[in-house]
């Protein structure tokens, strides 16, 4: 009797065990249960198209194109013969064994890609005999086209996914699609969309019989979602065509919104260079290019010692810390003196001997004597000039300078904007305003981007205020709602004192350096500014051409565009940046280039820095002595 109670609760105990683990496969796990492992069943994907990009004026910049794969699940393949496969899919047998061994190696039971984008004439080969070799098929691709040869930096490119991603991120398998660069990057998750899954039961000869559980866990792709980005395309174009033959960064900014109008990097490439099979060989051409770069974005990458655009940044401190007023006044004899040594000894160009000469000269005429003062002065402010100098640091970033701003661009760089601490390291607090002096005149250890050049510029226009930069405006046609771009960040100068400032930067194209490149009707402000560049070739130091670089921002009231452009080894920025600027902002203000500059336009279209830029190739005795 015991022995059988003992029995009656043995097989109730078992019972329960097993109700309780059927309820925890079919009830608790079914929800979530994914019949991926199991080898009855056959995983199809049914891939979304990718979302379109539009420029700001709905102009098509990035499209889709069907392509063609060929897919292999490793577990499924049976023996079959391989040189008729091999020479259906014109590659080498030990193509084929490799190709194998990588599909297997990351796991048997899932589908990879085999051989991505066959032709189409490949494709429709290849289809009618595809059912002799069991395990193989073909799936249906979405990749990219781009309608306008522009923008590369901007859109960047959609690559595949690499196994460690895939086994990171289950979404991916490998040799899927996944933006690499640029918009394609920073935005995937908008762009890709959602891929559809078609589970179908095979029987034991492996043949396909229908649907899995009536398609229970079949789902439907959903199309990525649409972009409209800040960019007028046609002002990148325009821009790109003027910087041919040249080496820089172009960045054009709306004021009064932040957004993101031209973003060039030159020298460029055509983006429909990465995009399909010839991708990979493009690819090697363009990132191992380590003289020209043009993978490298030297808009929002490229630092450059800023030049005499850094005076205005100056002068709002002097003004703000009251150290200087509009009618402060210092005198230049052909430079300015700075220590008791020959050498200290800074140079100008302004033209004005002797005489005193005020704010609005001084930027008009770009007087290094004036800013040097002034420098001076904001430093030796306090008891230390590490103070001062923290201080002089604080404006600045107030401006976005010395950061990466937050803009939405998956690159960037940020700059050097030199503290005290900087300098008493460097100099074990042994130092003044004359250690450092050209940081008055952007020269120095200051470096900035084109983009944040092109903000600080943005802020003078607006008197004290920017928005972030950035360059989505919509996503499927509705606005984007970040208050990260949309509510504006002061900066630390008051608004009255940018008064003056826009002023002597009209005066710039009106009677001072930029007074070339006026255009008809329009008032521009900017600043004209030659940075000095050297080089370290085979360890000696050698003076290359100078860099130009123009800051510029118009209509003088109510401003449309503010711009920041640099042109590496260009020169003075009155003989190359300001014609760039004038033309631009005329192309942009006005839709068209007036007879009257079309001269200028022809100039610039033409002109090209190509054999300054392969003198930097030669070897330093070379270059400094001019043989070559």
């Amino acid at each position: 009797m015991q022995r059988s109670f003992l029995l009656y609760i043995l097989i109730t105990l078992i019972g329960i065990i097993f109700i309780g683990r059927l309820f925890q496969l079919q009830i608790i796990r079914g929800a979530n249960y994914d019949p991926i492992h199991n080898s009855a069943v056959k995983i199809e994907y049914d891939y979304p198209e990718r979302g379109y990009v539009y420029d700001r004026n709905g102009k098509l910049l990035v499209a889709n194109e069907l392509s063609y794969d060929v897919m292999v699940q490793p577990n499924q393949v049976k023996p079959i013969d391989t040189l008729e496969f091999c020479k259906l899919l014109k590659i080498s047998k030990d193509d084929f064994h490799k190709r194998f061994k990588k599909a297997k190696n990351y796991a048997p039971y899932l589908p990879s890609v085999f051989l991505k984008q066959l032709a189409k004439e490949d494709f429709a080969f290849l289809q009618e005999k595809l059912h002799k070799f069991q395990g193989f098929f073909i799936q249906k691709r979405i990749i990219r086209e781009y309608p306008i040869n522009a923008a590369a930096n901007v859109l960047g490119y959609i690559g595949e996914v690499n196994e460690a991603l895939a086994k990171k991120n289950d979404y991916y398998q490998p040799g899927e699609l996944i933006g690499k660069d640029g918009i394609e990057r920073q935005y995937e998750n908008y762009l890709r969309g959602k891929k559809g899954k078609k589970y179908l039961q095979r029987n034991n000869l492996n043949k396909v019989t229908g649907s899995y559980l009536e398609g229970k866990y079949d789902t439907l792709p959903e199309n990525g979602k649409d972009l409209t980005l800040t960019l007028d395309i046609d002002l990148q174009v325009y821009a790109q065509s003027l910087m041919k033959g040249k080496r820089g960064g172009i960045v054009a900014i709306e004021p009064s919104s932040g957004e993101i109008l031209a973003l060039v990097t030159a020298p460029t490439y055509n983006p429909n260079m990465l995009v399909g099979r010839k991708r990979s060989k493009n690819s090697v051409l363009l990132f191992n290019d380590t003289i020209s770069r043009p993978s490298f974005d030297r808009g929002l990458k490229a630092t450059y010692a800023p030049g005499s655009p850094f005076k205005m940044m100056n002068a709002l401190i002097g003004l703000q810390e009251n150290v200087i007023n509009e009618e402060t006044h210092f005198y230049c004899y052909n430079g300015y003196k700075y220590g008791r040594s020959k050498d200290a000894f800074m140079g100008c160009h302004c033209g004005i001997y002797a005489k005193p000469i005020k704010l609005r000269t001084a930027i008009a005429k770009s007087c290094n004597s004036y800013f040097s003062n002034t420098y001076k002065r904001i430093v030796e402010k306090n008891k230390k000039p590490s103070e001062g100098l923290d201080n002089w640091k604080k404006h600045i970033s107030s401006f976005g300078l010395g950061n990466y701003l937050g803009y939405d661009l998956p690159a960037g760089s940020p700059g050097l904007i030199p503290d005290g601490k900087y300098y008493d390291n460097r100099y074990k607090y042994s130092w003044n305003a004359s250690t450092n002096i050209s940081n008055a005149i952007g020269q120095g250890e200051v470096l900035t981007t084109p983009i944040q050049l092109a903000n600080f510029t943005a802020a003078i226009a607006n008197r004290g205020f920017f928005y972030t930069p950035h360059i989505l405006k919509q996503v499927n046609k509705e606005p984007i709602k970040n208050s990260k771009y949309t509510i504006p960040k002061k900066t630390t100068i008051n608004q009255k004192h940018f008064i003056p400032v826009v002023d002597a930067m009209h005066e710039v194209f009106k009677t001072g350096t930029g007074k070339w490149s006026q255009v008809k009707g329009i008032e521009i402000c900017g600043k004209t500014g030659t940075a000095e560049n050297f080089a370290i070739i085979e360890n000696q130091k050698i003076q290359l051409p100078d860099h130009s670089i123009l800051v510029a921002f118009a209509p003088k009231e109510n401003p449309k565009i503010a711009l920041a452009i640099f042109v590496e080894n260009g020169g003075y920025g009155s003989t190359i940046a300001a014609p760039i600027t004038s033309l631009l902002i005329e192309k942009y203000l006005n839709k068209e280039i007036s007879k009257a500059n079309k001269y200028r336009e022809q100039n610039m279209l033409n002109l090209s820095l190509q054999d300054i830029y392969n003198k930097l190739n030669l070897k330093p005795q070379e270059i400094a002595s001019g043989t070559k």
